[in-house]
Parts: C-alpha cells; structure tokens; sequence
C-alpha cells in the first residue's frame, strides 16, 4: 500500500525535528557533482519535498530551468516560499520533457514494486533523448542498521515519537505527534512505508540504461546508499 497523502503531510510536519541535515546536504554534494558533469538546460525533481535541494541547484546552476513535483501540497508551499517552481502533482500528470530527472533521498524506495514499471514509464516520457535520470535508494544495510530503531524529539510546541522496523523487504515507521494548539495538545498518528529495491531490479523496470552506481555512506561506516544514473538512449 503506498502512503498516503496524510502521512506525507504529517512528515512534512516534524522534517525539521529529525536531526538529519548534515547527512542530506552531503547527500546533495553528490549530486550536484554528477550535474556538473552534465550539459543540461532543464531538470525535473520528483518529491522535491520543502525545496532545499532545489533552491540551492538554482543558485549553483542558474542557467537551469528547473521545477519540482511533491505530492504533499505542505511541502510544495514550503518550496515555493523559498522560490522555487513547484507543483502538488503526481507524475503522470506533469506535461513536457526535461533534460534531467531527480528524485533525491530515497524517494524511490517510498515505491512499492507494483508502481514501478508504471514510474519509470512515466520518467523516460518526460526525458528528452539522451537525457538523465538520478535517484538514490537504501541499501540494505541501511534499512537493517541505520533506519531502523524508536527516536523521541521536541521542541516547545512538539513532542514526536518515531518507532521503525525493517522486515521481509519493507520499512514502517510509526509517527506519533503532540502538537501544541491553544492550551491543548492534539495528538497525530499515521504511517510511512519504505520498500527495499535492489539495484537490478530497478534495471529490470526500465528501458533507459544504467551508466553509473555511487556508493555513499551518509551516517555510519559502510554504504547505506547507492547513486544510480540512467541515461535515455
């Protein structure tokens, strides 16, 4: 079952509480730096979430005509409060070609198989020829030894728990949020789901080939991501 969008909008909720900054914006070194490689005029983000990502691309290649899609409509007023072109849409919706694709921090894995060969359909439609796709996923060592596990954070006007477990292939985190209205604290619970895909697999599904794999360790000592660049031919 994907998630819905309740549950991403509750994440959009308490992004800021979960201490996770400084391995994304090494996450988003990597990428820049494989752009910077690349002759491109155009780019499409999918789940560009707040917009970070995305506001800082503008900056670094200001010659890019770049949008982003989320289907969070929080998430999309945060980024287009940072001034970035931004959309609450899903991809089949979205109308023309890019010269590049990304769909950062793991976005992928919030696909379960059954939407993939539909996704990556929808991908190759909106690249131009000879044009990219980037994406990283969890490895499974990340999902086993970094994303599992109970986190409780606050600030003066949220409590939030976070239990998470990894079996047989599929992420669940349980979200639980105090959040301070008046003299109350209203309680929200929902679900996120990950889903473990393995770099052949996500071969498998499409048509475009891949030119290159990155390993990447964001939090601990081994690989917890792999960078995967497709090309379509």
């Amino acid at each position: 079952m994907a998630n819905t969008i309740d549950s991403l909008d509750l994440y959009a909720k308490v992004e800021d509480l979960l201490e996770n900054s400084e391995a994304i914006e090494k996450l988003y070194g990597y990428y820049y730096d494989i752009l910077s490689q690349l002759s491109f005029s155009s780019l499409l983000d999918i789940g560009c979430g707040s917009g970070t990502y995305l506001a800082k691309l503008q900056k670094k290649f200001s010659h890019v005509k770049a949008k982003g899609i989320d289907l969070s409509p929080v998430m999309v007023e945060r980024a287009k409060a940072k001034g970035v072109d931004a959309e609450a849409t899903d991809l089949c919706m979205v109308e023309g070609k890019y010269d590049v694709i990304t769909a950062v921090f793991d976005m992928i894995n919030y696909l379960p198989a059954e939407a993939l060969e539909s996704f990556f359909f929808y991908v190759g439609e909106h690249l131009n020829k000879g044009g990219f796709f980037i994406f990283d996923i969890n490895t499974l060592y990340g999902f086993e030894n970094v994303a599992v596990g109970a986190l409780i954070t606050e600030d003066k006007e949220r409590f939030l728990a976070i239990d998470s477990n990894f079996e047989a292939g599929e992420y669940r985190a349980d979200f639980t949020l105090f959040e301070q209205k008046g003299n109350c604290f209203v309680k929200e619970k929902n679900q996120i789901k990950q889903y473990f895909h393995s770099k052949d697999s996500l071969g498998a599904y499409s048509n475009m080939k891949l030119i290159s794999v990155h390993q990447i360790t964001l939090y601990i000592d081994e690989p917890d991501k792999l960078l995967l660049v497709f090309q379509k031919v």
